[in-house]
């Protein structure tokens, strides 16, 4: 993971890129074995300062993950971005997410744990394949969830909704048109 490793004393102030394509290796490096497939490129735009450094991160591309309510794998599209801003002082400290100090002294930034962090965060909690969504996925679990769920009948409804409604309601709106 040494390409996530960034030598800053050697650059000049100013802005420079970095690149970077992650797969499937990338997350071996975290044990995190949540993915199928990973396509995603990122980006990190360094801004060196005199007195600090500021990072843009981009992320954008593909997941290919487990339907929660399926079970069947899809593409999820992963987009996002975080800004960091490192600063100089007398001990490491990253409790912040947005604000890294770094001892002084220092020579070279890691930034391996925020791309991971960023594409983790950009996933939506719930991940429901698209073709659930459109109703265009056929699959034998959603069969079965819908031979499942209990049926109401129109009658059955239409006595719940007269019983239900409490005839003091009746009295309050006759206020309301009585004006």
């Amino acid at each position: 993971m040494k390409e996530f490793t960034i030598p800053f004393v050697g650059l000049k102030q100013g802005e420079h890129h970095f690149d970077y394509k992650i797969d499937n290796t990338f997350f071996e490096h975290f044990e995190y074995d949540e993915f199928n497939n990973v396509t995603i490129s990122a980006e990190a735009i360094l801004v060196k300062k005199s007195n600090a450094l500021e990072f843009h991160f981009t992320i954008k591309g593909f997941v290919n993950v487990y339907c929660d309510l399926t079970n069947e794998p899809y593409d999820q599209k992963v987009e996002g971005e975080h800004h960091l801003v490192v600063n100089f002082g007398d001990e490491f400290n990253d409790e912040d997410d947005a604000l890294l100090i770094l001892p002084h002294g220092s020579y070279e930034v890691t930034i391996q744990q925020y791309i991971y962090e960023l594409i983790i965060l950009s996933l939506p909690a719930k991940r429901v394949h698209p073709g659930v969504e459109d109703g265009t996925l056929n699959s034998e679990i959603l069969e079965k969830l819908k031979e499942l769920t209990p049926k109401v009948s129109e009658e059955d409804s239409s006595e719940k909704s007269d019983k239900e409604i409490d005839p003091r309601w009746d009295q309050l709106k006759k206020l309301l048109t009585d004006k």
